[in-house]
């Protein structure tokens, strides 16, 4: 007789294929799922998961816990919420290649997290010097979730030029560099990488003494940098993901001609965001019809990247990165000086431009400026507080830009609001996580800790499932495991004799809407900072990775993200 380190008993169990699911009961033995049966003895831990949803552990696709995982490789908000594999290296930023400074410099304004945390992290955790090695130091650490890595198109291209010329818009790699770029890719995709990260946007900034206000090392490549690049893992059937350029939206159907595969075999594209936007209502049919003509007519393998629930953002003060997208906005932002930034939104000048910028109507931009549509949480000034900029500026006969800069002035980063720039339209939403050319993910998971909070988005989307019965609960699952498993080639996203023992247990009696509350909680390792959360512990009666029982209800096993290693680091199939 078979015996079980763990067996699930009477849940509902999807396998992650489609499928609907059955009741059933998941022998876990060694790691894996044993068997998928009724009837089994009990194991040696025994889970009752009768009324509850089985189902294979949750892929978040788009995280940058690429710091955080050296210090703190539990990473526990993604597991708390069923995630059990992220990858990261996203957006152009992987840790791979480039030293401490570097990456502190690149990974510190645009993913708004703590510039000494990314520097101490890299430098005092640093026990790699290529690909194979990083990947051999992240196995040995005690990970929670599994960790996908893709490589940052940055990060090398920061480690061949160094940041001054990387960083240069009238610099170009030599050919021995270029040549040096195209073996570092080489090498990450021998050691198990998914593929390449690239950044266009122009909004992506460099933080740091040395070079601030600087796009990131990758927006300054040429397309032919990018072909060169894009040869090897068309070659080798790797990934290629992206964020745009907003302000050069034509360069998309760059994107699309370099996925297509009607006389070559195809790249697989994944750019954020396909999403439901306030301030262009077009964007989203737009998206989509593109995206399915590239990947019909083009044969392309192109996807978006969408978020399956409603796009809020948090600030503190002009602290968030929806400001640089116009060019008092950025400027603001250019001045990390508490002080100095100031007495630039004092200025009278400053805010004539401040304003015109708000009002314009035109042009390419995610976020709507509506200061009607922007609700302050936190002041010291409580009769503010609950109402919008708007509100505050008809009571005091003032224009809503003025408000929002009085109250920063007053008040820095002491002033706390919030609003929702996308995702607001519940039957627009609904299409799009039915869409087949949208892919469930861009929670950005591990960065803008004080702006948003989508580490549950899984479970999210499972609640407005079974809220709405917009699509099959099978499908959901599919979605969110084996569909994004099968895309990115990994080892992961089933639950089936044979697979990984990476499990979520899911209780429905739990959605009852307090998953998008929110909270904040301390960050692991780096004191005196908090970042924002949802959480519904009611809703996740486990996370099982590798075999091992990580969580229940609101409680981590012992020796989680210290000497408990569940997590592996999982290679490209």
């Amino acid at each position: 007789m078979t015996r079980y380190d763990v067996v699930i008993r009477g849940g509902s169990v999807f396998d992650g294929s489609g499928a609907r699911p059955r009741t059933a009961d998941v022998g876990i033995a060694d790691g894996r799922v044993a068997a998928v049966a009724t009837g089994l003895p009990d194991g040696a831990r025994t889970i009752d998961a009768a009324g509850k949803w089985v189902i294979p552990g949750m892929l978040d696709v788009h995280t940058h816990y690429d710091a955080e995982v050296l210090g703190n490789p539990g990473l526990g908000e993604s597991v708390r919420h069923g995630v059990t594999t992220v990858v990261i290296g996203n957006c152009s930023l992987s840790t791979v290649y480039s030293g401490a400074e570097d990456c502190a410099d690149m990974f510190a304004r645009v993913e708004a997290l703590p510039w000494d945390a990314v520097h101490s992290a890299v430098k005092e955790h640093r026990d790699w010097d290529d690909p194979r090695s990083y990947v051999r130091s992240l196995a040995g650490r005690p990970l929670g979730a599994n960790i996908a890595a893709l490589l940052g198109h940055s990060d090398i291209r920061v480690a061949v030029m160094g940041l001054a010329r990387a960083v240069d818009a009238q610099t170009r790699p030599t050919p021995a560099e270029l040549n040096r770029m195209r073996h570092m890719l080489t090498e990450a995709l021998d050691a198990g990488f998914l593929g390449l990260s690239t950044i266009r946007s122009s909004f992506s900034k460099l933080e740091g003494s040395r070079f601030p206000a600087r796009q990131l090392p990758s927006t300054y490549a040429t397309w032919a940098e990018y072909r060169a690049l894009n040869n090897i893992l068309r070659q080798r059937n790797r990934i290629h993901q992206s964020t745009p350029n907003l302000t050069a939206r034509a360069e998309i159907a760059r994107y699309f001609a370099q996925s297509a595969g009607r006389l070559r075999k195809p790249l697989k594209t994944t750019l954020i965001a396909g999403m439901d936007v306030k301030a262009d209502r077009t964007t989203a049919r737009a998206a989509t019809i593109a995206a399915r003509i590239a990947n019909t007519v083009g044969a392309a393998q192109f996807r978006w990247q969408h978020l399956p629930v409603p796009f809020e953002l948090y600030a503190d003060g002009v602290d968030l990165v929806v400001f640089e997208e116009f060019g008092s906005g950025s400027a603001a932002l250019n001045i990390r000086d508490v002080m100095k930034r100031g007495e630039l939104l004092a200025d009278e000048t400053y805010r004539r431009q401040f304003r015109k910028d708000l009002a314009k109507r035109f042009g390419p931009r995610v976020w709507h400026r509506d200061l009607y549509d922007a609700q302050i949480v936190a002041c010291p000034d409580a009769d503010v507080i609950g109402k919008s900029f708007g509100q505050v500026a008809d009571e005091r006969g003032i224009h809503p830009a003025d408000a929002l800069l009085d109250l920063t002035v007053a008040h820095g980063k002491a002033l706390r609001w919030r609003t929702v720039i996308a995702n607001d339209r519940e039957a627009v939403l609904d299409e799009l996580q039915r869409s087949p050319v949208m892919q469930v993910g861009f929670a950005d998971s591990g960065a803008h800790l004080r702006n948003m909070a989508f580490y549950n988005f899984g479970l999210r989307m499972l609640e407005r499932v079974h809220r709405r019965g917009f699509m099959p609960v099978e499908t959901a699952v599919h979605r969110l495991t084996g569909e994004l498993a099968d895309w990115y080639g990994l080892d992961a996203g089933r639950l089936a004799e044979g697979a990984r023992a990476d499990i979520a247990v899911l209780d429905p009696a739990g959605f009852d809407g307090a998953s998008a509350e929110y909270a904040e909680a301390p960050v692991p390792g780096i004191d005196g900072l908090s970042r924002m959360v949802n959480r519904n512990d009611r809703a996740v009666a486990a996370t099982l990775v590798g075999g091992h029982i990580l969580y229940e209800y609101g409680e981590f096993a012992p020796g989680f993200g210290t000497t408990l290693h569940a997590g592996s680091f999982l290679a490209a199939r």
